[in-house]
């Protein structure tokens, strides 16, 4: 039972009563006269404990979209209920209208429609649904809180998807589907055509020329069915945020990207997340599979305050990968764990993978070292070239031990990743 605001108003009088007619017969009566009507209000309001709930619609969404999920009121009482719902969810699910004014007939139901926009990633669970019926006189209510479960998951935004076209573009070139072909060599032979001014020689096929009039050259093209397996770092530098955006999710972006690219070229794509143990894997996916499954992987993921283990996550890929593929690593430039942590692994790891970092440089740092307006702002532009250096010596240092690396700002990350795979394509070294 709940009390309403009219129902105070009327015992402020109540108390008032006797100071202007100073009678205790007068004072009973006055209270007497609300206790009545109490006991008649909440008689005739709807019972809510007669509610059921029941929901339907969209179980995921996009991050910056709008998920659409119904909520039905089944009213199983004698009763007409006119009531005031509101639907519980998390703040960052964003779920609006906070309230609504429902009215449902003895044995009917009612729809309540909820448009949720996440404004973070993973799962948004309904907490409660409550509801409070007033009686006719307004004096007191009925209130009731019920849970109602449902999950909307807020999926990886993966705004780099329009960069995909112009890679696919790319993409077919390398691969001969597109009119222009690449010169060049690849690791595949495709067919044979005539020579044309700027082949290279050593393409020329001497058997094929001897037999025609002409010269005849071997066209190739990259090979397919590569495995790529694409490794999240969710350690504790993850969490750091490059602008407004963490840098585990400038990954994610990245490596959706890539994963849609590469299983477009054929490849086989794998994904793992990982900072001191499995936070998550895909593993075998199909080519339509692939992006729900790795998305879907992805939503939950959250930094972990952890320092990445190198030597967990090579173990754990060495023993799950026994044929040579391209390691590609999302992480961060930072000095100290890679030179003590990654470093001394990578001769086992390049052994047999190809590896190839991928990293999100601050441009707040390249605007801090152009800085010259006062002292501060000096001091601050040489800790900012001091750090780009280190940068670019760690750079040099892990291309020393045949690591590809790509170190880009966040709106650049996920192309120059693309771009890179294709080059690897290209020169035929996947």
């Amino acid at each position: 039972m709940a009390l309403t605001g009219r129902l105070g108003l009327l015992a402020l009088l109540g108390g008032v009563a006797p100071i202007l007619l100073p009678s205790w017969w007068t004072l009973l009566a006055v209270w007497g006269v609300l206790l009545l009507g109490v006991v008649v209000d909440l008689a005739l309001a709807g019972n809510v404990r007669a509610l059921r709930f029941h929901r339907s619609g969209d179980t995921s969404v996009r991050l910056g979209e709008t998920a659409h999920v119904a909520l039905i009121v089944e009213n199983l009482g004698r009763r007409r209920l006119k009531a005031r719902l509101r639907d519980v969810w998390p703040p960052s699910a964003a779920a609006a209208p906070r309230t609504a004014h429902v009215d449902v007939p003895a044995g009917e139901r009612r729809r309540v429609d909820m448009a949720l926009t996440p404004t973070r990633r993973g799962d948004r669970r309904a907490v409660t649904v409550v509801v409070r019926s007033v009686g006719p006189l307004g004096l007191a209510a009925r209130q009731l809180s019920r849970s109602a479960p449902w999950t909307v998951r807020a999926l990886p935004a993966f705004p780099s998807r329009r960069h995909l076209p112009a890679k696919l573009a790319r993409l077919r070139e390398l691969t001969g589907a597109h009119v222009a072909l690449i010169r060049g060599q690849g690791t595949e032979f495709d067919s044979l055509r005539e020579y044309v001014d700027g082949d290279d020689v050593r393409s020329i096929d001497w058997r094929a020329t001897a037999r025609r009039a002409d010269v005849v050259v071997r066209t190739w093209r990259p090979e397919r069915d590569r495995r790529i397996y694409l490794v999240l770092d969710t350690g504790r530098t993850s969490a750091g945020r490059v602008g407004d955006i963490p840098r585990l999710d400038c990954s994610m972006d990245a490596a959706l990207l890539l994963g849609a690219l590469a299983s477009r070229a054929g490849d086989r794509v794998d994904l793992l997340a990982y900072d001191r143990r499995v936070r998550a894997r895909v593993e075998g996916a199909s080519r339509t599979d692939l992006l729900p499954a790795m998305v879907h992987a992805m939503a939950p993921l959250e930094p972990e305050l952890l320092e990445f283990d190198a030597a967990g996550m090579v173990s754990t890929l060495m023993a799950r990968v026994r044929q040579r593929c391209l390691v590609v690593l999302l992480t961060e430039l930072n000095t100290a764990a890679i030179e003590e942590g990654l470093l001394p692994l990578l001769p086992r790891l390049t052994a047999r993978h190809l590896v190839m970092i991928a990293a999100v440089a601050d441009p707040r740092v390249g605007e801090m070292a152009e800085g010259r307006g006062d002292l501060a702002a000096v001091y601050d532009a040489a800790a900012a070239e001091r750090a780009r250096a280190e940068r670019r010596r760690l750079t040099a240092e892990l291309r020393a031990h045949g690591v590809e690396v790509v170190d880009a700002p966040p709106q650049d990350i996920a192309p120059a990743l693309a771009d890179a795979y294709l080059a690897l394509k290209a020169a035929g070294r996947l």
